[in-house]
């Protein structure tokens, strides 16, 4: 079952429920992932789910900091339930050390010797990891390794 099926089934249990909070992180979710859909003229595949997941989470993190700014704790509670309904879809999220090595064992592969070939090696770090870490961190461990060289 891939996740957009998952994600119906989901929201199905979840209007069975009577699950409020699930079924408005769900619909969030799956509308975001139906414009990716238009956008790209064809449905999406796994790895792209992923990624608007990651999107979605990241866009919660950032309502949070803002929320923390106001002072809104109703805010900061709300947007880290929905964090943890999102989190629920992502596969289990890679070890910094295991990233790290990942990300050198691709460096050397590629030859990617400056901050010129970053894009090289950030393209196919992102492929293998297949949503196990944001792309956000997988960007900070190849600067770091390239900025060593």
């Amino acid at each position: 079952m891939n996740i957009n099926q998952k994600l119906r089934v989901h929201l199905y249990q979840a209007m069975k429920e009577k699950d409020i909070a699930s079924k408005r992180v769900l619909r969030l979710l799956m509308t975001s992932i139906k414009l990716a859909e238009v956008a790209k003229g064809s449905e999406l595949d796994n790895t792209e789910v992923l990624s608007i997941l990651q999107k979605e989470i990241k866009t919660k993190q950032d309502a949070i900091a803002d929320a923390k700014k106001a002072e809104r704790n109703d805010l900061i509670a709300e947007a880290e339930d929905d964090i943890k309904i999102l989190e629920k879809y992502l596969p289990e999220q890679i070890p910094q050390d295991a990233l790290r090595a990942l990300a050198q064992e691709l460096v050397e592969e590629l030859g990617a010797t400056s901050m010129k070939d970053m894009g090289r090696v950030i393209k196919a770090l992102i492929t293998k990891l297949a949503g196990r870490a944001s792309n956000q961190e997988a960007s900070r461990v190849i600067r770091d390794i390239l900025q060593d060289k």
